[in-house]
């Protein structure tokens, strides 16, 4: 018998499972929808393995933080209506909380879920049937210093430490912890709208490094000008370069006329003692995910057509 794309339709929805399974499985039992339905379990084509297969690019990043230390996770979502779900945003939180004790990405994922004895994978694996589309735990990084405060900022949020954007950024100073952890969130406010590279020039990656004074020397020779000066001209632009892409070098955004290194030693004043950022982290939602494209009508018409 023919089948239409809307029944087609039809059973992906009521199953969650893939186009051609849909019409193999209406195949099989004659257009019986019920039938067909059976037959996917059947097969144990479940809703969570179906839905495994479609690109998770959106959901939210969540922080949470102890006393000198914070933590930044990434859980993903197929769409931003799921990331809006209340029993979504509590599931990345309690990933926050597990993120906070284990560190580490693979650690956290292998982690028992609060309150449950299954691990984290396992929790959101179960809860892609009840949600309704795909989910996946992407990421988790930890800062903690031996003295000082681990800042959390998150941009765009939805709910308290759930958003968009998330940022930890670490100080380590013996000095007042409050004033400290006021003047990190700045930082971590300025990370978030720059976006730098690395926190020295030192530990910006050798390739990058490598790729900008090529293109620099290049378009110095087009000048005419002698090697030598074209090494110093080199030179100059490199700490352009690093003025606008290292952390400490970077024009502080809460005030252009000093560089994130400069505020910090006017930040020491309220601080009491030296101060030193260790380390920062920056999670943007999806980012490096390459994203699906996908026209549904025409997804549906392929499969009825094979």
């Amino acid at each position: 018998m023919s089948i239409s794309a809307a029944q087609v339709k039809e059973l992906r929805e009521l199953s969650g499972a893939g186009m051609m399974d849909c019409k193999t499985a209406l195949n099989e039992t004659g257009g019986d929808m019920e039938a067909a339905v059976d037959w996917l379990r059947k097969k144990g084509i479940s809703k969570a393995d179906k839905k495994a297969g479609r690109t998770a690019a959106e959901g939210l990043i969540g922080v949470d933080a102890g006393v000198r230390e914070a933590v930044v996770v990434e859980v993903n979502s197929e769409t931003d209506f799921v990331a809006r779900n209340a029993a979504f945003q509590e599931i990345v939180a309690n990933v926050a909380k597990v993120g906070l004790a284990y560190g580490a990405t693979e650690a956290v994922a292998a982690a028992k879920y609060p309150g449950s004895d299954k691990s984290v994978t396992d929790t959101i694996k179960d809860a892609v049937g009840t949600i309704g589309e795909n989910m996946s735990f992407r990421r988790s990084v930890k800062l903690s210093v031996s003295e000082g405060v681990v800042a959390t900022y998150v941009h765009n949020a939805v709910a308290d430490n759930l958003g968009k954007l998330g940022v930890l950024v670490a100080i380590e100073t013996a000095g007042n912890h409050d004033a400290a952890r006021a003047f990190a969130r700045q930082v971590a406010m300025h990370v978030a709208a720059t976006n730098p590279l690395a926190l020295t020039p030192d530990e910006v990656d050798a390739s990058a490094v490598e790729r900008e004074k090529a293109i620099f020397a290049d378009q110095a020779r087009q000048s005419g000008k002698p090697e030598n000066i074209i090494e110093k001209m080199v030179e100059g632009r490199m700490r352009k370069f690093y003025e606008e892409v290292v952390l400490l070098k970077q024009a502080f955004v809460l005030n252009p006329d000093l560089t994130v290194e400069a505020a910090l030693k006017e930040a020491e004043k309220q601080i009491g003692a030296p101060a030193k950022i260790s380390g920062y982290v920056r999670f943007a939602l999806g980012e490096g995910i390459e994203k699906e494209e996908s026209d549904f009508a025409a997804e549906v018409a392929a499969a009825v057509k094979s």
